[in-house]
């Protein structure tokens, strides 16, 4: 079934509102956050609390995640903060530790992402990026809580509202700077963002940075689908008539498709050879993110036969794909837009040292024997018939005797 989760920023996003939302969700995974810390060797620097909110209008969550006070800490954070503060050492502290793998990719994803925006201000290199707010306990604490609960939510889809750029000016290490804050501002590109008219930092650094890493689309479902939950997580600043909240809706599929979007790319033509062109379409093939290319036959301009070239590739890689278009065939522009679909589950399988894809369709599952495969075992086509008969109906009964066992 596919899960999507729609962000809405209210007031805004920032760390601390993000495992605000997800915990106003899911509030009994709030005792397994200090165990990530202690994994992480920090936990015993930190003090952390989810506790409910109220603003006299709207309920939820607030995170709060403060250093302990004590005297010897202090100096110890002050040796820490000097040490952990580059992307390379933070790197370092976060795939050096025993977290779970998946944990461990989001939360150098996060900090590579806040690590590019930072070089690209400052203009030095990546690994020897410096960070002041980001590289604080409480901020790496932030990343890596969040990078634990986006992977125990497992979403198949995410998607976002309207960000509010917020206006005026925030104190930071360098000194007073506007907002958006540069690196935030570069985190934001390709997002949605809105003047709402309130002033004020609306977005953090990490809160960009988890919106980038999770890359959402646009709006919220598309299709019809089923609300199963949702939370409210709630800022430490307040607004003016507007409540400071980041709300999380969790929404399950109504039938047993996934829903999601790919890119398409057209173009025709008309004044390359048939061996050349073959071989370009082969290498758009082995292309990353390209899905599926189809040529046909056209008539084009002056009665000219033509190639008409289609391809569906995934929307992330689009701009790649469009640059290997250019570069592998003659055609002189590429028309594209995204377009939904839905498609059905579908695994891949082994029976009988033959590859077997499955899908779950809406009455029964189906399975179809990989060609390649069935050509290399069986030469002839009667053979070929019967064996992938035989293949597909032994891996359903295979699959049916898992699912009852």
């Amino acid at each position: 079934m596919s899960r999507r989760i729609h962000l809405d920023p209210v007031g805004g996003i920032s760390g601390d509102m993000f495992l605000a939302a997800v915990l106003d969700v899911h509030p009994h995974w709030a005792a397994e956050l200090p165990g990530v810390l202690e994994t992480l060797g920090i936990g015993a620097k930190l003090r952390l609390e989810h506790r409910p909110h109220d603003n006299g209008i709207l309920t939820g969550s607030r995170m709060l995640i403060e250093e302990t006070g004590d005297a010897d800490h202090h100096h110890g954070h002050e040796h820490y903060h000097h040490v952990h503060s580059t992307f390379r050492a933070i790197k370092q502290l976060i795939e050096g530790s025993d977290l779970a793998p998946g944990v461990i990719h989001r939360a150098v994803d996060i900090f590579r992402l806040l690590a590019e925006a930072e070089a690209q201000v400052h203009g030095t290199s990546i690994e020897d990026v410096a960070f002041h707010e980001v590289g604080a306990l409480d901020s790496i604490a932030d990343i890596t809580l969040a990078a634990h609960l986006l992977e125990k939510l497992g979403a198949d889809h995410w998607s976002v509202g309207a960000i509010p750029m917020g206006s005026g000016r925030v104190n930071t290490q360098h000194g007073p700077l506007p907002v958006p804050a540069p690196a935030t501002l570069l985190l934001l590109t390709g997002l949605p963002l809105i003047d709402d008219g309130i002033p004020g930092e609306r977005v953090t650094p990490t809160g960009a940075a988890i919106l980038k890493h999770l890359a959402p689309e646009f709006g919220g479902p598309r299709q019809p689908m089923r609300l199963s939950a949702s939370g409210t997580g709630f800022g430490a600043k307040t607004w003016p008539d507007l409540p400071n909240i980041l709300r999380l809706k969790e929404f399950e599929s109504l039938r047993p498709t996934l829903a999601d979007r790919v890119s398409v790319l057209e173009f025709e033509i008309d004044d390359q050879t048939p061996e050349d062109l073959a071989v370009g379409l082969e290498a758009l093939r082995a292309t990353e993110g390209v899905l599926d290319v189809i040529n046909a036959a056209v008539c084009g301009k002056k009665g000219r036969q033509a190639q008409a070239i289609r391809i569906l590739a995934r929307p992330e890689r689009q701009e790649e794909v469009i640059r290997v278009c250019y570069d592998q065939t003659t055609t002189l522009g590429v028309r594209h837009h995204h377009v939904d679909r839905s498609t059905l589950p579908r695994r891949a399988a082994q029976q009988d040292g033959l590859r077997v894809k499955l899908a779950e369709r809406p009455g029964a599952t189906t399975a179809k024997v990989e060609m390649d495969d069935l050509m290399t075992h069986h030469p002839s086509h009667a053979e070929r018939n019967a064996a992938g008969h035989r293949t597909a109906a032994a891996a359903i009964a295979a699959q049916d005797e898992e699912a009852t066992t």
